[in-house]
């Protein structure tokens, strides 16, 4: 299985495509946490910010955004996750995300890579 990032020919570096997208929920051990307290997962070689975790517990997730090297995350509890099944049958539900997403920009600009 190729790595998030890896790439068999050498000669042609082409731009590596996440394995994941915005809105999916996966299942994801937290490896360790940064500075600022985010907890850290991996999918592939691909790294994920979590605030709010714990290293080494595990966690279902939803993936909030997606950039070239790394994407953000939130956990998914019982009372989200019937929240999200609720708003994805709702045609109202992006503009409820257009509002988070704002507030990651500012995440975004201060983190250290």
């Amino acid at each position: 299985m190729e790595r998030y990032g890896d790439s068999g020919d050498r000669g042609y570096r082409r731009q590596p495509t996440a394995p994941i997208k915005v809105g999916d929920i996966v299942e994801v051990t937290i490896e360790a946490v940064g500075e600022k307290g985010d907890g850290l997962a991996k999918i592939s070689g691909f790294v994920l910010f979590i605030p709010g975790v714990k290293q080494g517990e595990k966690h279902m997730v939803k993936i909030t955004r997606v950039l070239r090297s790394v994407g953000f995350a939130e956990v998914v509890t019982g009372e989200a996750a019937t929240k999200t099944s609720a708003n994805d049958d709702n045609a109202g539900s992006d503009d409820d995300y257009q509002e988070e997403s704002s507030e990651e920009d500012t995440q975004e600009d201060s983190e250290d890579f």
